[in-house]
This record gives structure tokens, sequence and C-alpha cells, in this order.
């Protein structure tokens, strides 16, 4: 985990940014400070963000239709920051893809304990990520847009190249279909969650049409998909 990182705090309350600022940068990080969800949006766009510390309620668009937006083109981590403490509402927040989330009032020590533990996971995580770009099975080609399965170049929809690239990317994590959805840029978001199953039934046949053993995607009832390596 390193000091060196740019937490992003977007909150349009002074007197809790402040102490969240205060606190972040005791511990030797870096901060910037918004107040407006578009313009969170456009620093991840801009800047190299390695965590965001988000307001739900904010002036322009909620902190939920901002996480939308960011993970159109971002995994950043992301810790929800809000008065808002019903079990639906961390609900949302966790499956539109946030990392965390602490209700109003909060602890500036545990906010800043869960700082550096998303950060340490996040690193983790995009350790990983390298590691799987190329491996004995699958191999990605975000510049042809292609994944190659056993040698073979996978004939992929859009929606099925940002589903598969998104399990490749976390081995052995459980996505959930939202979870899916969101980390597929141009999938619409009126997507049903249902069709995720669609799309992960061709994929299935698509590999099975290479290595008919059993499929490196799994199912999880009731919570989602995962692949193995």
């Amino acid at each position: 985990m390193k000091k060196e990182s740019l937490i992003l705090v977007v909150e349009d309350e002074s007197s809790i940014a402040d102490n969240v600022l205060i606190s972040l940068k005791s511990e030797g990080f870096r901060c910037k400070h918004v107040s407006l969800a578009q313009d969170a949006v456009d620093v991840v766009k801009s800047d190299a963000v390695s965590l965001i510390v988000l307001d739900v309620g904010l002036p322009d668009f909620t902190g939920f239709e901002a996480c939308k937006e960011i993970r159109k083109f971002s995994r950043v981590p992301i810790i929800f920051l809000t008065a808002r403490g019903e079990e639906i509402d961390r609900v949302v927040g966790l499956e539109i893809g946030a990392d965390d989330y602490m209700t109003k009032p909060f602890s500036p020590r545990e906010l800043v304990a869960r700082v550096k533990l998303r950060l340490r996971d996040f690193e983790q995580v995009e350790s990983t990520d390298k590691d799987s770009e190329s491996n004995d099975e699958f191999m990605i080609d975000e510049t042809r847009k292609t994944i190659t399965f056993q040698g073979v170049v996978l004939e992929l929809t859009v929606f099925e190249f940002g589903i598969l690239k998104a399990l490749l990317g976390q081995p052995e994590r459980v996505f959930s279909r939202e979870q899916l959805i969101a980390s597929v840029r141009d999938m619409p978001e009126v997507v049903l969650a249902r069709a995720v199953d669609n799309h992960i039934k061709t994929l299935r046949a698509k590999l099975k049409d290479i290595d008919n053993s059993d499929s490196p995607i799994k199912t999880h009832r009731g919570l989602g998909y995962s692949i193995r390596l």
C-alpha cells in the first residue's frame, strides 16, 4: 500500500470533508476534494486516482449514479460515505460496484483503516490481473479486443468479451450479474440482469467447442459467476 496514493474525497459538507482530509493527510496520503458528482467523474478520467471516498447525497446527482458512471471505465476502489444506512442502500451500493460502505457519523480512524485495506486489496488484484493477461489457457489482446483460449481466438460479441475479461481479471471471484453488467463499458444500463445468463451460456458453448471438458466458468446459485484457471 503506497502512501503517495491519491485519494479523491467527494463530499459537499465542508465540515465532514475537512475531517476526512485531515485524517487521510495525517497518514501521509495525497488528497483531492470535490463537491460534485460530475467533478468526481471528470477527475477520475484525468488523474491517477487510487481510491475514492464518495458521498451518496450530492447536489448534482447521487453518488450511486457517479459510481455507475465511473465503473464504465475504471475499477478504482470506491468507499461510500453517507448518512443513508438502510440495508437496501448498502446492497445497492455494493452491487453497482462499490468496494465498501460507511455511514455517518463515522470514526476517522476506521475510515483510514478501511482506505488502507481497500488499497492493499486493489494492489493484490492488480498484481493478479497482470498475471492473468496471459496464462496457460487464456490470453487477452486489449488492442484487438480479442481473447484466445488454448491458442484459438474466440469469436466474441462486445458483451461476451467484456464479461469474460472481467471474470479473467479476478479468477475465483464471484461476480453478481449486476457487477458483470457494470464491468462492460458498452453494455446498455437498461439490459436485464438475466441477459447475463444468456451471455454466459454462449460463452460456455464457445469454450466447449474448443475443449469439451468441464467449463471453467462456474455458477454460484443466488450469487453469480466465477472462473477458475
